[in-house]
């Protein structure tokens, strides 16, 4: 059987490489976050990139079930920092846990227009697809 996509190496070497060393632009994209069920249903997407004023609710780790809005997203070490998600230092200073995104579900989008156009043209692609597959059979 074929390789699924040619664009991506199955090297396990060469994947790393292109993991650690990849642009803030192509990061953005392999930061996402899955979309809560209302969310997916609302919208028809199943995930989108994280960014800061997001709503999201942590699903995996120690942190597991706390919920607060993204204060920022930290491309060059692939986390996200919640409010509320924090650790005291030795020092008594309170610093943001890291977190991977893929660790959090989105519950409330920040919207704007063009964020609403990611949307859109997400959903319009899918049910593309999903007219496709209906001709098809």
């Amino acid at each position: 059987m074929a390789k699924a996509s040619s664009s991506i190496h199955s090297s396990r070497r060469k994947s790393r490489k292109a993991h650690f060393s990849a642009p803030s632009s192509v990061r953005r994209n392999i930061m996402s976050a899955p979309l809560s069920k209302e969310l997916r249903e609302k919208y028809n997407v199943r995930s989108i990139p994280i960014r800061k004023d997001d709503e999201v609710t942590i699903v995996r780790g120690s942190n597991k079930d706390k919920e607060g809005k993204v204060t920022s997203v930290y491309r060059l070490k692939y986390v996200i920092h919640v409010e509320r998600v924090t650790r005291d230092k030795a020092s008594g200073q309170s610093v943001p846990l890291g977190i991977h995104p893929s660790n959090v579900v989105i519950t409330k989008l920040k919207l704007d227009k063009d964020r609403e156009s990611i949307l859109a043209r997400i959903k319009a692609g899918r049910e593309q697809r999903e007219k496709a597959k209906e001709d098809a059979n």
